[in-house]
């Protein structure tokens, strides 16, 4: 039962084929059995998941019909839930308890999910491939010597191994969805706005957005009709009119065009993963699709503006975090100076203090010019590559990671792993949506198909991938699990 899709267990629920209650702990049993090796959650939340489910189940005996009544979820450990320990990954946040849920959370709460609990990630969000954790690493459960991918690795690698039916996750330059691509999922980061950030812990507010990872394009849209919508405690998120992503799945494909850009299939791609996306494609076109070659002229430009950009907005976020009012303080500090410069160097890791100083140097009166304002310039120059190219084409495709999941301990330096997100990271500068699914396999790996469209235009998305996933049968391949004992109890 736990390897169905959302959608066969909501159809499963309510034909009384299960019920919660088995549904939760047949979760929380194969955490059990494989957490230790995966390292997925940071924190199980066993004993409030069972109260939920039974509560679940008495809400669907009286009549009921939330959307995701009774069904098992996790989120990133980034997003603030009621009660439960929230640690963004660091040591800074290592003993946070937040007194208030996420919007996001509440949302799902509210349709009637069941929390099992929070997974693992890079420190702050900062990373792609959960080696900055002060959890420990996350491991991909298709081999477990090669990164998850990041930031949401732990959710990632949770839907993948099936210990949870869906995950929350956050994507500022890729986050969803290289690691999606790296565990053989499906993961959306929805247009910059569409989903409210309200209770989630900040890293670049201008380019973090929330979505799902589940195992289907159908999935995502369920988890989207919850997720998407205007909130008041949320300047930054839209008021559009409510939509039914589910209600376009099924729509044909003829006439569909798609772009490919010239830019995203030269060196430094896996001719492999070259190979396979290409092959993706042709089953679009089997559907009716009308391919054509695009150009993305500043996209090689993205991951410079990026790094300049991010770590700016970064500095100033994390500047909160100075052991006063919540949070790492260190032990005896001499003065209020000493307890601010401790409490950060000795909660802070490596890639989280790079970034802060990247960004504090990028901000300063003497480089503001050079370097952010520059930076800012190329964001908007990339933003209107793709509307240019929107004008000829309805959705871009392309890889989502140069390569399949890399070794543990294997990027010895910053910028090749930057590189890691040459493909994602243009469409959080340029706000629009994205999503990666299953496309193949090289070297024993799954890899991913990124597919983006403009703004606002999930729906045509979902309906692509959707299709994709009627004709092809990437998103059902499984890992084969070793068994393994032990979690952490909230």
């Amino acid at each position: 039962m736990i390897e169905k899709t959302v959608a066969e267990l909501s159809a499963a629920l309510a034909a009384g084929e299960t019920t919660s209650v088995a549904l939760t702990q047949a979760y929380l049993e194969q955490i059990a059995a494989h957490n230790e090796a995966l390292n997925a959650f940071i924190t199980v939340c066993a004993d409030s998941a069972m109260a939920q489910a039974r509560a679940a189940d008495e809400a669907r005996a009286a009549g009921s019909t939330a959307p995701l009544l009774g069904i098992p979820i996790a989120h990133k450990d980034l997003f603030c839930t009621a009660g439960v320990k929230t640690t963004s990954g660091s040591k800074i946040l290592h003993n946070f308890i937040s007194p208030y849920d996420a919007t996001v959370v509440e949302r799902l709460q509210a349709a009637g999910a069941v929390m099992l609990g929070k997974t693992n990630m890079d420190e702050f969000a900062m990373g792609s491939s959960n080696e900055s954790s002060y959890y420990g690493v996350a491991r991909n459960p298709w081999s477990l010597d090669r990164v998850p991918g990041g930031s949401s690795g732990g959710s990632a690698a949770a839907v993948a191994a099936d210990l949870c039916a869906m995950a929350t996750g956050t994507d500022t330059g890729g986050s969803i969805r290289q690691p999606a691509a790296f565990c053989g999922i499906t993961g959306l980061k929805p247009s910059y706005g569409r989903v409210s950030r309200w209770g989630m812990i900040a890293y670049a507010s201008s380019l973090d957005q929330a979505g799902p990872l589940c195992k289907t394009a159908e999935d995502a849209a369920i988890l989207l009709n919850v997720m998407a919508g205007v909130d008041d405690k949320d300047s930054t998120s839209i008021s559009l009119p409510a939509e039914d992503f589910t209600a376009t799945l099924n729509d044909s494909l003829k006439g569909l065009r798609i772009g490919l850009p010239k830019q995203h299939f030269t060196r430094g791609l896996n001719p492999a993963i070259e190979s396979a996306v290409r092959l993706a494609v042709a089953e679009l076109e089997k559907l009716g699709a009308e391919v054509k070659e695009i150009d993305l002229p500043n996209s090689d430009l993205a991951i410079s503006a990026y790094y300049v950009i991010a770590p700016a907005e970064a500095s100033a976020n994390l500047s909160r975090f100075d052991g006063v009012r919540y949070g790492y303080r260190c032990e005896n500090p001499v003065d209020l100076e000493d307890m601010y410069k401790r409490s950060r160097s000795e909660g802070f890791g490596e890639e989280v203090k790079r970034r802060i100083m990247i960004g504090t140097y990028a901000l300063s009166a003497g480089f503001y010019d050079a370097y952010y304002r520059k930076a800012q310039k190329i964001r908007r120059l990339v933003k209107e590559d793709y509307a240019r190219a929107f004008e000829d084409v309805d959705v871009i495709i392309g890889p989502t990671t140069p390569s399949p999941a890399f070794a543990l301990n294997s990027m010895k330096d910053s910028v090749t792993m930057y590189l890691e997100d040459i493909y994602t990271i243009a469409l959080n500068l340029a706000g629009l949506p994205g999503m990666s699914v299953p496309a193949g396999f090289v070297e024993g790996l799954p890899i991913g198909m990124q597919l983006v469209a403009k703004d606002y235009a999930e729906a045509k998305l979902l309906n692509v991938a959707h299709q994709f996933q009627q004709v092809t049968d990437w998103h059902k391949q499984k890992p084969s699990l070793t068994a393994s004992a032990k979690t952490t109890e909230a």
